[in-house]
């Protein structure tokens, strides 16, 4: 049975209905920081059971529930998840990690090395420099590859 998972991250705030209609029907998502406000946590949660870290915007009260890091199955799989990539302390392929999910750059990454799936979705917030506005759904299939699929929501 294939497991499709929205990856999203750098929303600011900002939960755009291109993006929950490009999240509707997927069945977790995660969204990789800089959150920005419960609100967008609300919006996602209507969508789907989600998992989500804290990045470097995400302050005060509401934000403190969010660890920095987390190491999550889904489908069969092992995500770690963090904000800035930079930042990455472990080393994924020693820890049968299948996929590292970032944020923080607000630039799209889909890359492979030692086996690891490194996936950044882009930002789904607010508008930087002229970055497009993305996020990502990953087919996760038991017994195949992984399928990281990136959408732009201006096309939405």
């Amino acid at each position: 049975m294939t497991f499709r998972i929205g990856v999203i991250a750098d929303t600011h705030g900002l939960l755009r209905p291109e993006a929950e209609r490009c999240l509707a029907g997927v069945s977790h998502i995660v969204h990789a920081g800089d959150i920005g406000t419960q609100a967008v946590m609300d919006g996602l949660c209507r969508i789907a059971p989600v998992t989500a870290i804290r990045g470097n915007v995400d302050r005060g009260a509401w934000a403190e529930r969010f660890p920095e890091t987390r190491t999550l199955r889904l489908g069969g799989r092992c995500f770690y998840i963090l904000h800035d990539l930079k930042e990455l302390a472990v080393n994924p392929a020693e820890l049968g990690i299948d996929v590292v999910v970032s944020g923080h750059s607000h630039r799209v990454r889909i890359e492979t090395a030692e086996g690891v799936l490194y996936l950044n979705p882009g930002s789904a917030g607010k508008r930087r420099f002229k970055l497009p506005i993305t996020l990502a759904t990953l087919e996760l299939d038991p017994s195949g590859p992984l399928r990281p699929v990136i959408h732009d929501l201006d096309q939405h």
